[in-house]
């Protein structure tokens, strides 16, 4: 792997030291600790508004997926640009509702609605539920219907198209948990719309995460469009088109290349026109192509151990800070936040790991860096999955996370500490 990765947008260096935006990483690290969780508020602006220019001239709505970053700053900065929210759970109703967005903004996704997420939903007038199963349709309208409400709905088809993407970020095959078979959505809309308390509002497919080609997207939204004309030829109108998630992200840097939102938004409407549905509104569910490459984990070099078969960085960042390794074999550039020009540390083959007390506790495999102990070095692309999976395993706190803007960095979430741990516990004996 390269010494010196391919560096995201808006980050730089400045005489051997990382900047994001305007900010010393260095600087940061030495104020706020290690682990920290550091994103730019220009590359989020600039990913969202990727999205909107590319859907200028079309009636669609950007729901961003909470569940790749749930920062309360991240989502007050996401919804002044105009943005929407999709949610897979009660919590994430509340972070939304928190920082302004109303019902209208919001579509609830997710296999396991449980009966106080749909009471909190209905009572906040979410724009739509996305409906997974039999068992969650028939909930919903008792629960809606007790409550005197109208649950607006669409399905989760599953296309049975794959995505070719790590098993357990693919959502669309047959036997992935997610969605109604495509052969059976037509019987679940009719079912619906003789449910009280429901209302057919359209139609939802989402493939998978971190898919980096246009084809099966394409693939799915031809299935789903045959979809709505058999819905349709029963007499059941389809309002919206809910495509799911966006296009994935590079996180490997020159020679991983992905293609540009915009050709992918472009080839969506394509088909949609070609097919005749260029007057159905339309909705996205991006998150990962929204915050992934706008955020960078901070971590401090604890001990360089050299063995007779690896040399091992030991940092103080692990699994229950940044779970994507150890979960996908996901790769995640990494570099040194300070370059030394006279260091004496030739660049040598390390695994970077942290201090869980897990085998599968590593950050990235045969890494070529610089380092000696308490170095800090910048992990990529943590933006999305990495504070919203982490874990107090091993009585860890969670890290800090920081939101940069130009020259200004504002702590919006302070570093977990053991006391805030125990506080929250009961010892009963």
């Amino acid at each position: 792997m390269p010494h010196n990765p391919h560096l995201p947008a808006h980050f730089s260096r400045q005489n051997g030291v990382l900047f994001l935006e305007g900010i010393n990483l260095h600087t940061v690290a030495a104020e706020h600790g290690t682990p920290t969780y550091v994103y730019s508020a220009a590359a989020i602006s600039d990913a969202y508004h990727s999205y909107h220019t590319a859907l200028l001239g079309r009636t669609a709505k950007i729901h961003y997926a909470l569940k790749a970053n749930s920062n309360l700053s991240v989502l007050k900065l996401l919804h002044s640009l105009g943005a929407g929210f999709d949610i897979v759970s009660g919590g994430e109703l509340a972070c939304a509702l928190a920082i302004g967005a109303k019902g209208a903004d919001i579509v609830f996704s997710g296999v396991g609605k449980t009966v106080s997420d749909m009471q909190a939903a209905l009572a906040a007038d979410v724009s739509c539920f996305n409906i997974e199963s039999i068992p969650e349709l028939d909930r919903l309208s008792t629960i809606a219907s007790s409550m005197g409400k109208t649950a607006r709905i669409s399905v989760r088809v599953n296309p049975d198209v794959d995505p070719k993407t790590h098993p357990y970020i693919s959502t669309g095959l047959k036997e992935n948990k997610f969605g109604v078979a495509k052969e059976a959505a037509l019987a679940l809309y009719q079912r619906a719309v003789k449910l009280p308390g429901i209302a057919v509002a359209g139609i939802d497919c989402h493939i998978g995460s971190q898919i980096t080609s246009i084809e099966p997207y394409v693939d799915a939204l031809d299935r789903v469009l045959d979809l709505v004309e058999a819905i349709e030829a029963a007499g059941i109108p389809i309002h919206h088109l809910d495509l799911g998630g966006g296009i994935g992200i590079n996180y490997e840097g020159a020679g991983h290349d992905v293609p540009p939102l915009g050709a992918f938004i472009a080839a969506m409407l394509t088909k949609i026109d070609a097919r005749g549905h260029g007057h159905r509104p339309l909705a996205f569910e991006p998150g990962r192509s929204i915050v992934g490459n706008a955020g960078v984990l901070l971590t401090n070099v604890e001990f360089v151990k050299p063995t007779p078969y690896k040399n091992y960085a030991i940092v103080d960042a692990g699994m229950n800070d940044l779970m994507r390794p150890t979960l996908y074999q996901a790769y995640h550039g990494m570099t040194e936040v300070v370059v030394k020009a006279d260091s004496t540390n030739a660049p040598t083959l390390y695994d970077v790991v942290g201090p869980v007390c897990e085998s599968g506790c590593w950050l990235g495999r045969d890494r070529t860096l610089s380092i000696a102990e308490n170095d800090t070095l910048a992990i990529l692309s943590a933006g999305a999955y990495a504070m919203t999976m982490a874990s107090n395993y091993n009585i860890r706190g969670r890290g800090a996370e920081v939101l940069v803007s130009g020259d200004t960095a504002k702590l919006v979430r302070p570093r977990e500490t053991v006391a805030t741990q125990i506080a929250s516990q009961l010892a009963c004996l």
